[in-house]
């Protein structure tokens, strides 16, 4: 074993993997998107045709909503929808979490493309909660939240707590927003359907490379109204291109076969976390998944961690996780399942 082994090459030679979908090839992924259209099927040209907008009509239905469009990034949707209703309520103030995707990974975009005032609210190490939100005194003109929070380890709040804070806001004519990027995770815990889910909300964004292995792109659902204007702030932000055909392929390919594994997903987690639990060294957040994605933190140094991971790969084909860098020097963390 040498060090100069690369660990893209290693993965992409495994055949199983417990931190997503092992990769495929690209010849893999473009054969199985060729066999998925049918003969009379055509491309779309700037967003529309018959392609893409069944494709965003299957979506709006299944989440409850008037309309849909699809756009290249979640990051456009969200920004998007967040500007539509500030700009509507004259209050270009929008509340999130500490560890809102907008906050840190989009440099700072809803600030400096659309002039939003943002306000973080509550802890970044644990779920928002309605006393977070009355402690907060300026008006919002919207608020978004997460289902479920990625960098908490997947982590969801009850049913009776996301209807506490979604009447608040409400109650405030504050304009809700869902940050639905792994929605499809969220159904096993909520056991509801996902109109359900989403109906709680005036707008939501789904992705469609996370959980169902798409190539790339993502859809925000609303009122039909809604959705026309988004679909003006999308050319004038350059996501309107020529062609998408590619992408709702893979997104209406990854929607058919894999949306129904979710509950398998979501119980293999809980085996997996329980097998590890059984170790002193290692610990689980949450302790028990409420998504099919958790953080893993190990007792150990990083670079020997990811040799042993690289080691068990090569061996085994099982792909394990490759050690995130953490605050703490004397742990390393991984997420195991999750996208």
């Amino acid at each position: 074993m040498t060090n100069a082994r690369d660990p893209r090459e290693i993965r992409r030679k495994c055949s199983r993997s417990i931190a997503g979908h092992h990769t495929q090839t690209l010849p893999q992924i473009l054969h199985a998107l060729a066999d998925s259209v049918q003969p009379e099927e055509t491309p779309d040209i700037y967003g529309q045709g018959k392609l893409i907008n069944d494709f965003e009509a299957e979506v709006a239905q299944l989440l409850g909503k008037e309309a849909a469009v699809f756009m290249p990034s979640g990051t456009m949707c969200q920004q998007i929808a967040l500007r539509i209703w500030t700009d509507r309520r004259h209050l270009p103030r929008v509340g999130f979490h500490p560890t809102a995707h907008l906050e840190l990974h989009e440099f700072q975009a809803p600030q400096r493309l659309h002039g939003l005032q943002t306000v973080l609210i509550g802890s970044p190490y644990q779920l928002m909660t309605l006393k977070d939100l009355q402690a907060v005194k300026e008006p919002l003109g919207a608020l978004l939240l997460e289902l479920p929070q990625r960098e908490i380890g997947g982590q969801l709040p009850t049913w009776e707590e996301l209807i506490e804070i979604i009447s608040w806001a409400r109650e405030r004519n504050i304009a809700t927003h869902l940050d639905g990027a792994r929605l499809w995770e969220c159904k096993p815990y909520y056991q509801r359907d996902y109109a359900e889910i989403a109906g709680l909300f005036d707008t939501v964004y789904v992705s469609f490379y996370k959980s169902l292995g798409g190539i790339s792109g993502a859809i925000l659902a609303g009122p039909a109204d809604v959705i026309e204007e988004a679909r003006i702030w999308q050319r004038r932000q350059g996501g309107n291109l020529y062609q998408l055909y590619p992408y709702v392929l893979a997104a209406r390919k990854g929607l058919a076969e894999r949306l129904g594994h979710m509950e398998a997903y979501h119980e293999k987690a809980k085996a997996i976390a329980a097998a590890l639990a059984t170790f002193p060294q290692i610990e689980i957040t949450p302790a028990v998944p409420q998504t099919h994605m958790m953080h893993v933190f190990i007792r150990g140094e990083r670079g020997q961690l990811t040799e042993a991971a690289l080691e068990v790969a090569e061996e085994s084909g099982t792909w394990l996780f490759g050690a995130w860098p953490y605050a703490d020097p004397r742990l390393s963390k991984v997420r195991a399942l999750g996208w």
